[in-house]
C-alpha cells in the first residue's frame, strides 16, 4: 500500500496527515506506530486521516504514536483544518468531527488557526494541581521553574498512577510569569513530553486561572513556540467559548510504501 502523506506541526506538535476520503486506507496499529517512529518512519507525535462526514466538511481521525486512536488533540485540529484548506475543502472555516463531538476552525490570512474547543464543565482543584478535560483528560501542576523540571520523570510517575489506569493522564507543568504561562507536557500515548499539547495548554490555561471569573486571553509559551488560549469563565469551576490558537505549518509531503 502507497500513501502520500503530510507532515505539518503546530508549535512543534508535529503530524502525519493523510487524505482519506476514498477510504483505502486501512493501517494496522503497528503500522501507525511504525510510521510515527522517528528513526524507522517518517516520525511524529502522531497520524491523523481526514475522512468524510456527513454534515460536516470533514472527520478527524487521529492515532497516537503507539498506534492507538486517541482522545482529542487540539494541535492536531489546527493542523487538520489546515490540511483541509489545502486539499480546497474549505476556505477559511472548517467545520468537522472529532472523537469529542464538533469543531469549528477559523484560518486566518497569516496562517494563523482559531480552534473552538469542548467547553469544561468541571474543574477539580486539589492540593497543588487540578484535573479537567479539554476533549483529553489533563493534569495541571504548578512548579516555579519549567525549565528545569524533569517533566518525563515526573511526568511519567504521575501519568502511571493508579487513579488514573487503565488509560493514564496527560500531565502538564505551569510556570505562571507576568504576561501568561509557561508550560510543558507529558503526553500519555506519546509517552513523552512533547514540544507542545493543544489540549494541554488549553487545560493549563483555563486551570491557572483558578477562581478568577470574566473572560481571558492567555499568552503561551511553549518549548515549540507560542500559542494562546481565549475563554470565559462565568464561574470557577467551568469554561466556555474556548479557543486554542496558534500556527500550523506544512513541513513536507511525500509517500512511502507499506
Amino acid at each position: 500500500m502507497n500513501i502520500h502523506f503530510y507532515k505539518y506541526q503546530g508549535a512543534g506538535n508535529d503530524f502525519i496527515i493523510a487524505d482519506n476520503r476514498d477510504r483505502k486506507i486501512q493501517l494496522t496499529q503497528q503500522q501507525v506506530a511504525f510510521l510515527c517512529d522517528r528513526h524507522f518512519g517518517i516520525g511524529a507525535d502522531g497520524l491523523m486521516l481526514l475522512e468524510h462526514a456527513e454534515g460536516y466538511d470533514f472527520k478527524m481521525v487521529y492515532y497516537n504514536t503507539d498506534g492507538n486512536e486517541s482522545t482529542m488533540c487540539g494541535n492536531g485540529g489546527r493542523c487538520i483544518a489546515a490540511f483541509s484548506q489545502k486539499l480546497g475543502i474549505v476556505k477559511t472555516e472548517a467545520k468537522f468531527l472529532a472523537i469529542d463531538g464538533g469543531h469549528t476552525a477559523i484560518i486566518d490570512t497569516s496562517g494563523t488557526v482559531h480552534l473552538a474547543m469542548q467547553d469544561v464543565h468541571h474543574i477539580a482543584f486539589k492540593d497543588g494541581f487540578a484535573i479537567l478535560n479539554t476533549g483529553s483528560p489533563h493534569y495541571v501542576t504548578w512548579v516555579d521553574d519549567a525549565d528545569n523540571t524533569d517533566v518525563f520523570n515526573n511526568g511519567r510517575a504521575i501519568r502511571n498512577k493508579d487513579e488514573f489506569q487503565p488509560k493514564g493522564i496527560n500531565v502538564n507543568f505551569v510556570q505562571t510569569e507576568e504576561h501568561g504561562i509557561k508550560v510543558r507536557t507529558y503526553e500519555r500515548g506519546v509517552e513523552d513530553e512533547t514540544l507542545s499539547c493543544g489540549t494541554g495548554v488549553t487545560a493549563s490555561a483555563i486551570a491557572n486561572a483558578k477562581d478568577a471569573t470574566g473572560k481571558f486571553d492567555v499568552p503561551i509559551h511553549t518549548p515549540g513556540g507560542q500559542l494562546r488560549v481565549t475563554f470565559t469563565k462565568e464561574i470557577p469551576g467551568a469554561a466556555t467559548d474556548v479557543v486554542l490558537i496558534g500556527p500550523a505549518v506544512l513541513v513536507f509531503e511525500g509517500d512511502i510504501e507499506l
